[in-house]
């Protein structure tokens, strides 16, 4: 029996080949280095900017109004006469405040439908819970029921 030696085919640019995926991950390390840069950096602006009296959330969802700031530490009110104190890194984000939200909703809108509106009394005004019969696929969606406050013994 006799071997023969055949030469194997080259698929030429060979270099280029192996070096492609080298640039891809180092692409994408560097894409996401800088991504977690801004991150950091909008996170220390935030911390930055706190002021007593701002409403904000803790990244545990623990919401509560600033009260005292220290270099490490926040001083949050999360009920009436309740302090928690919490690392500053603990901090989320700062919630808007509603006043200033509604300020602006209310400079939006057009004279024109400012004097369209009559003034009623608020005796007359009823509370009625939105049952979702106006859909506009014209089904009825059920009210979401609450557990139960207490259990019997």
């Amino acid at each position: 029996m006799q071997l023969l030696a055949v030469p194997m085919a080259s698929s030429g640019g060979g270099g280029i080949t192996l070096l492609l995926p080298l640039i891809l991950i180092v692409g994408m390390i560097w894409f996401m280095s800088r991504t977690q840069k801004k991150q950091r950096q909008r996170q220390a602006d935030t911390v930055a900017a706190l002021a007593p009296g701002s409403k904000v959330i803790t990244t545990s969802g623990l919401v509560g109004i600033v009260e005292e700031t220290d270099d490490e530490y926040v001083t949050l009110e999360i009920s009436e006469g309740v302090l928690v104190q919490v690392v500053k890194a603990a901090i989320g984000r700062v919630v808007p405040d509603e006043d200033a939200t509604a300020e602006d909703t209310a400079d939006e809108t057009d004279s024109a439908d400012a004097a369209d509106v009559t003034a009623t009394d608020d005796a007359t005004k009823v509370d009625v819970p939105d049952t979702g019969r106006d859909k506009a696929d014209g089904k009825v969606q059920d009210t979401p029921k609450l557990p139960p406050t207490h259990t019997e013994n």
